[in-house]
């Protein structure tokens, strides 16, 4: 084995967290031997503008912001496109890839999630599409190019973005939920029913307390069936149910895991020198699969990285959704709070998860109320305190 300072820091993933903590570190180390591993195409683009793309008319090529050769030669790194990694070695200090075995002196996990599959029935089961990435974008865009309705299953915070999108882009579309009104696990009542109004009149055509449970192919399309017994009719069926933490690989190589790749306030795992971050990691017992806890674990990252041990703090970090129909703002309690949501429908709604104290704990905006985002977010308490820098 070559000396192991000469070896690169390895990051695995091409995404945002990837990408980010490349980016940090290079202002902090221009110079260090850095390889980041794709297993797509490596371009650099927006994840979360996937959503709501298709009304503003752009191509999966118009989201590359920049392509991969140009961010490779940018970072000063070596990048490994369209590269499976096969198992992780941390006694070995490696790599192992379908090219091969690549050695590291630190490892950064940036793997992301894949999208839940549902166990449906029937042969159009296998059509069913997601999106999760630039891939998969293509595929969706090429799937519905002269379509004209869309049977959506999942109103969480991304299939009411696609609702939002594809209504805007003049698709039919009929959205299919078991909870009893759209974003269940992030809004209260009132919020959700505003948020369903909204989408509402703007097209979208519910299907609240139920699931799809078969999909089968029919001429020109799909029949999609519901537990409640209700058939659709449906030109393509995208599934929008969540996602989950990429942890194969960590777990085959013997590092804990749990929901996600479980890290410490420093980004580490339970091997030496081997890092999570981004939608894979489970940090302190949070997965926070959004922008705003990648951009802070991405930077504390690179200062450890560098040599300057550096623990993540995440502030409060209200997640927008992207719903021009019924636009909303949501910061929700953490889990087991203690509290109860108190709603102000007087301009839009606007609902404060209040402690016993009155301290506010969370909220979730919808409508003319989103205007007061800011304001509360001063007053929420952060995700995760900062905690005291690690010794050397």
């Amino acid at each position: 084995m070559s000396d192991e300072l000469s070896n690169p820091i390895v990051i695995l993933g091409s995404g945002l967290a990837g990408y980010t903590v490349a980016r940090e570190l290079r202002k902090l180390d221009p110079q260090s031997p850095l390889l980041m591993v794709s297993r797509d195409g490596g371009d650099f683009y927006s994840k979360p503008t996937l959503s709501n793309a298709l009304a503003q008319g752009k191509s999966p090529a118009a989201l590359v912001g920049t392509p991969a050769d140009d961010m490779a030669r940018q970072l000063n790194m070596e990048l490994r496109k369209r590269t499976e990694v096969s198992a992780l070695d941390t006694a070995g200090r490696r790599v192992v890839t379908g090219t091969g075995s690549i050695e590291y002196s630190k490892l950064v996990l940036a793997l992301g999630a894949d999208p839940i599959r549902l166990s449906l029935e029937g042969d159009g089961a296998a059509d069913v599409l997601s999106v999760n990435d630039l891939d998969d974008y293509a595929r969706f865009r090429a799937a519905i190019e002269g379509r004209r309705r869309v049977a959506l299953l999942g109103a969480g915070l991304i299939g009411c973005e696609f609702a939002n999108d594809l209504l805007g882009a003049g698709y039919e579309v009929d959205v299919v939920d078991p909870a009893p009104g759209p974003l269940g696990r992030l809004l209260p009542e009132a919020a959700a029913e505003a948020m369903r109004a909204g989408l509402g009149a703007a097209g979208a055509r519910w299907h609240l307390g139920t699931t799809a449970r078969g999909v089968e192919r029919a001429p020109g399309g799909y029949r999609v069936t519901l537990s409640s017994g209700e058939v659709l009719n449906a030109d393509v069926v995208l599934s929008a149910v969540g996602l989950m933490p990429r942890t194969g690989l960590a777990k085959a190589a013997g590092i804990s895991v749990k929901r996600g790749i479980v890290a410490d306030r420093f980004l580490a795992t339970s091997a030496p020198d081997v890092y999570a971050l981004g939608d894979c990691a489970e940090v302190e017992g949070l997965c926070l699969p959004y922008v705003m806890p990648i951009m802070h674990a991405a930077r504390a990252l690179a200062k450890t990285l560098s040599g300057a041990p550096t623990a993540v703090a995440y502030p409060a970090m209200p997640v927008i959704v992207k719903t021009p129909a019924a636009p909303a703002v949501v910061s929700p309690p953490a889990a087991g709070a203690e509290g109860q949501w108190r709603i102000d429908a007087s301009k839009g709604v606007e609902a404060r998860f209040e402690g016993a104290d009155g301290a506010l704990l969370g909220f979730a905006l919808v409508g003319a109320a989103t205007a007061a985002r800011q304001a509360l977010a001063a007053k929420l308490p952060p995700v995760l305190d900062s905690a005291p820098r690690k010794a050397a």
